[in-house]
């Protein structure tokens, strides 16, 4: 009996030494089951805060790397080297604008231009109607922001830009938006109409081109591949004017008295001059104009109590 009240005694002094350590480890490095929550907590945030500060602009990794259908695509066609890739990231997108985007997206997707063709957006994904799929999303007509079916296209078209312009192909037709946007810089948009604007290029390549496009969430992305690497491109732009933005009050009786409250962030208006600087592998550098875009200012709508 005695040897077993020893052992007992034994193993409770083992046990309490442990736990005596162990708590003392646990708040040298603070973790406990509240600090776990907390650190998890930040994790989460900061997931957030990449999400809501990713912005537009050429990317290398895409979602599409490693699958199967895209790599066969690739040797099917004979277009083995990325020439150029870039994510739109929309701000806060209304259903139908996301939709139209994935929509189109979709549509891109798998295209493939031969030596000399010339591709149109309004060829290949449009008209943007009802029978074809598209919904109600938001569009510029004039200095007025409304919606309409097919709304949200435009960003395929400024998508497509900022691509053929990284794989330094020939553009065609591109119209900016008659206000700025805020999904790309100023100068690097383009807005389509169907039957009016259009955005097009030319594969003036020796090989195929192939496009791959895909939605994800509120972010487009969007690749051109080919046979051969583009040489290295950065935009330029100088502003030669700008006008700021105005404000424009809409009353809400609900609001307290001497409450605002920002609906929709404006955007000065400006007059942008565009270029590129290109740097071949063999150190030569060229300036490449790309015209002026101008732009009237985007109002900021203001809610404000009575």
């Amino acid at each position: 009996m005695k040897k077993y009240i020893k052992l007992f005694i034994k193993i409770f002094s083992i046990l309490a030494i442990v736990g005596f350590l162990f708590l003392s480890l646990g708040k040298s490095l603070n973790i406990s089951n509240t600090n776990d929550q907390n650190a998890k907590t930040d994790d989460t945030d900061v997931s957030q805060n990449i999400n809501t500060t990713l912005v537009s602009g050429p990317e290398n990794n895409l979602p599409w790397d490693f699958e199967m259908e895209f790599i066969k695509s690739k040797e099917l066609n004979n277009t083995p080297v990325l020439m150029g890739a870039y994510r739109t990231v929309l701000r806060d997108p209304l259903p139908g604008e996301e939709f139209n985007v994935h929509l189109a997206a979709r549509m891109l997707c798998g295209i493939v231009l031969e030596p000399g063709q010339i591709f149109s957006q309004n060829g290949t994904v449009g008209p943007y109607t009802e029978e074809r799929g598209f919904q109600k999303g938001p569009t510029y007509i004039g200095s007025k922001l409304t919606t309409t079916i097919g709304g949200g296209v435009c960003k395929i078209a400024s998508t497509l830009y900022n691509v053929s312009v990284l794989s330094n192909l020939k553009i065609v037709e591109r119209h900016n938006h008659s206000m700025p946007v805020p999904y790309v810089p100023y100068g690097q948009d383009a807005t389509v109409s169907y039957g009016a604007k259009d955005f097009k290029f030319k594969n003036d390549t020796e090989g195929n081109v192939m496009i791959w496009a895909q939605g994800v969430d509120n972010i487009l992305y969007m690749g051109f591949y080919g046979t051969k690497e583009p040489p290295s491109i950065r935009w330029n732009h100088e502003v030669l004017k700008k006008t700021a933005a105005q404000k424009v009050y809409k009353v809400n009786p609900t609001l307290p008295k001497g409450y605002e409250k920002v609906l929709i962030d404006g955007m000065d208006g400006a007059m942008i001059k565009s270029s590129l600087t290109i740097e071949h592998v063999d150190g030569t550098t060229i300036n490449k104009e790309m015209g002026i875009s101008n732009y009237s200012p985007f109002p900021t709508l203001i809610e404000k109590g009575p």
